[in-house]
């Protein structure tokens, strides 16, 4: 491979007045590293100095080629002029990796003008590796020394180790601290500080309650902060609040004078949030109308407050939050398009608790931390306790409507409750006995809902398998006169394959496995 070093010509350095150490020259002179071909930029009211190392590099290092290229710079102090011409430079080059190897002599030339080195190896418009020379010292000798730096990071192992343990300090902190073994939400989180790290972009953050959107968006712009992205606040809004004119003028702002009414005016929550983060949690309970104000806001960074003629600039990063799949809503016509698509750039679905069940042993941990300062004492279970609270916490069969929301308030009951900072077997039988009627009292499924009515706490002894299934038997039972016609209605295909059509006995014992009787569903 044949050595190819491209620079600018030293207009001071190469002089030789000062030190009588000409870089472009001593580079030609080393050692260890032999310079096949030399090109040097030179501007040309410099070409006789230019010149003039050629015929000295011609005479110390004759099997050194020398090539002289001109770039005039009316200003090599001005950014966009040299990357221009440098950029310019290299599309014409036409680089022949196979067959050389090719240095950017970083010494000579203006600060800029090592700027622009820099950039272009590093997107690797110019295929090259760094070279810096340095004047002689007593142990270089009379033609000094030069230094290789290669860009490619992956050749340091110390530097990737560190930009690895500042991905992981991202990720545990968008992650609160919390450590996390589900790899479905391990990779989002991965997904998310690439995304919030890399981009100005507004994020739909997608799930059910509880799922911890309003926790993960405070969490992104704490990393944007800690990155220096934004310099403002985080300013979290409800929308579901934002009803009429009221929740606009908290929205925008107002003019109370221009509005007939005294007092001071007031700025609104997206002046707040100038320069930081704006979070809309539940953005899919506005108003189609709301929608349309807001998304000429998000749009322009403009807005008129209420009762204002004169329009407020801001700049803010967005964030959204939905329980809802807002597709689905814009093919309802309960959302518009336009400001979906503004919000569809990133989308994050969060997933849900039971999805997450791996994590909830973690994120008990962390529950109780929060209680401890809380409540200002340490609590902790008894081994037994925790074992009986994760064996129903990780049950498939638990559902946690809540999520995290539900887990949270369970940890702060039983913390609440805990004598003497302890939790006991007794009290999370009470708890889960708690969690049960909660969430057959907040049901919204309606087999479900009729099961309750009969079952009332036995239904949490019924597979999920078996619930549409009696809640149709209890429905036909409801609609029947007796029990042989709920019987035949039930049965009515298989009962032709069988010889003894005792169809009420058959309904009868199918009852009895959930303990319900006739009489029961006819009171």
């Amino acid at each position: 491979m044949r050595n190819v070093v491209i620079g600018f010509l030293g207009t001071q350095l190469d002089m030789g007045k000062r030190r009588k150490w000409r870089p472009s020259v001593s580079i030609c002179l080393q050692e260890d590293f032999d310079v096949d071909r030399l090109e040097l930029l030179h501007d040309r009211k410099f070409t006789r100095l230019a010149k003039s190392v050629k015929r000295d590099i011609e005479a110390l290092a004759p099997e050194t080629e020398i090539i002289l290229r001109q770039v005039d710079l009316s200003d090599p102090w001005d950014f966009q002029e040299v990357y221009g011409a440098l950029f310019d430079f290299a599309q014409g080059y036409g680089f022949d990796e196979d067959r050389e190897r090719y240095h950017v002599h970083l010494t000579t030339g203006t600060h800029v003008a090592q700027i622009c080195w820099f950039l272009l190896t590093e997107s690797r418009h110019v295929p090259a590796r760094l070279l810096q020379t340095s004047p002689p010292t007593e142990e270089d000798g009379v033609n000094g020394s030069i230094q290789i730096i290669d860009l490619d990071l992956s050749r340091y192992d110390a530097l990737q180790q560190r930009f690895d343990l500042v991905t992981a300090e991202s990720n545990a902190l968008l992650k609160g601290g919390i450590k996390t073994e589900n790899q479905v939400f391990n990779a989002l989180i991965e997904k998310v500080e690439n995304i919030a790290t890399s981009s100005n972009a507004p994020i739909l953050l997608v799930g059910a309650t509880g799922t911890g959107k309003s926790h993960l968006a405070s969490r992104i712009y704490d990393l944007k902060r800690q990155r220096r992205m934004v310099k403002g606040r985080f300013i979290h809004i409800n929308c579901s609040t934002l009803k009429g004119e009221q929740g606009m003028s908290a929205l925008f702002g107002y003019r109370r004078a221009a509005l007939g009414s005294g007092g001071q005016d007031r700025k609104g929550l997206l002046r707040e949030a100038d320069g930081g983060v704006l979070f809309l949690d539940e953005i899919d309970q506005l108003s189609l109308d709301d929608q349309a104000t807001i998304l000429h806001a998000v749009e322009t960074g403009s807005f008129y407050p209420l009762g204002s003629d004169h329009e407020i600039k801001v700049n803010f990063q967005l964030l959204a939050g939905a329980n809802r799949d807002l597709a689905k809503l814009v093919a309802e016509g309960k959302f518009r398009a336009d400001l979906y698509s503004r919000l569809n750039l990133w989308t994050v679905s969060l997933p849900l608790l039971r999805e997450r069940r791996e994590d909830i042993q973690a994120n008990i941990e962390c529950e109780l931390g929060r209680a401890e300062k809380t409540l200002g004492g340490r609590v902790g279970f008894n081994k037994d306790a925790s074992d009986a609270y994760l064996r129903f916490a990780k049950n498939p069969a638990t559902p946690w409507p809540g999520n995290f929301r539900d887990l949270g308030a369970s940890i702060q009951r039983l913390c609440t409750f805990a004598a003497r900072g302890r939790i006991t077997v007794s009290m999370v039988e009470d708890e889960i006995s708690v969690l049960k009627k909660q969430w057959r009292d907040a049901v919204q499924d309606p087999d479900q809902k009729l099961l309750s009515e009969f079952l009332g706490p036995n239904i949490d002894k019924v597979d999920p398998f078996d619930i549409p299934q009696l809640a149709n038997v209890i429905r036909t039972c409801s609609s029947s006169q007796t029990l042989s016609e709920a019987g035949r209605t039930l049965f009515a295909a298989s009962r032709a394959e069988k010889k003894s059509k005792n169809d009420a006995d058959r309904l009868r014992k199918y009852l009895d496995r959930f303990e319900l009787s006739w009489a029961d569903i006819r009171l």
